[in-house]
């Protein structure tokens, strides 16, 4: 994947199937990271993970190398690469920014937005809607589509690329947070109704209602810091909750030790 075509696709992830084999190692590798199969701060090894996603050392350097313009990856120069760490900090900067361009963006696109807007975000919303209540239970990667599908329909009018790019990033940040949130947080306290959040959201965008569609937007983005803020408030340590994800297996600890044999 070029990064000018990264600029273009930061926000959504295309139906198609990867075009080339860099762009398959970094949409697959941004994903691992994402949902936490490659947790904060794991030493990405070229020689190890080019088997894992099947390609050659190149193409794998390649593809961390977008990873880093995401901030998802840290290069440690001659040291190589390493899965970028998390914390409340990064989380409560993450969200700021992406409350304040998002919602900014979601104003102009109420303002720019024509028919034709209306009916791509009634219909990202009736998904989302069916991913939400769906009898037979919430299939998370399903979801994740339909939810980020149905964000980035609300500011689908606003024509800054550059904005779409950076939410985009941020977008990516929030859900690796989110997936985390899942693993870490009481699922007591998870009792809001997201349906009715979006449903907000969706009904103020439509009737034109900008200020009370970028507050209840707002609200919605803040949700999963706030739910963080109140764990963590509570006594979970999430540096060694993220600590433990780091613990290898068996095999990991294998590769571990061969890692540093080589160091």
């Amino acid at each position: 994947m070029l990064p000018s075509e990264k600029f273009l696709a930061a926000f959504h992830v295309p139906d198609e199937a990867p075009r080339t084999l860099a762009e398959r190692a970094y949409l697959g590798l941004r994903h691992d990271i994402v949902t936490g199969a490659l947790p904060p701060g794991e030493r990405l090894r070229v020689e190890h993970l080019k088997d894992r996603y099947e390609v050659g050392a190149g193409t794998l350097r390649e593809a961390l190398g977008l990873l880093v313009s995401d901030a998802l990856v840290q290069a440690e120069g001659q040291r190589g690469f390493r899965v970028a760490p998390m914390s409340m900090a990064d989380l409560a900067d993450v969200t700021a920014n992406r409350v304040f361009l998002e919602t900014e963006a979601l104003r102009q696109s109420i303002r720019s937005g024509d028919a034709q807007w209306e009916r791509e975000l009634a219909a990202a919303f009736e998904a989302l809607s069916l991913a939400e209540l769906n009898p037979a239970g919430r299939d998370v990667a399903e979801w994740e589509r339909c939810n980020r599908a149905f964000h980035e329909a609300l500011i689908a009018a606003h024509g800054s690329p550059w904005n779409k790019y950076m939410l985009g990033i941020l977008y990516r940040h929030s859900e690796r947070y989110r997936y985390l949130a899942l693993r870490l947080v009481d699922m007591a306290s998870l009792q809001h109704d997201v349906h009715r959040e979006h449903e907000d959201i969706f009904r103020a965008a439509i009737a034109r209602q900008e200020a009370r569609a970028a507050l209840a937007l707002e609200a919605h983005v803040r949700l999963t810091c706030e739910l963080l803020q109140a764990e963590v408030h509570k006594g979970l340590d999430l540096d060694a909750a993220l600590a433990a994800r780091r613990a290898p297996t068996p095999a990991g600890a294998q590769l571990q030790a061969q890692a540093q044999a080589q160091e």
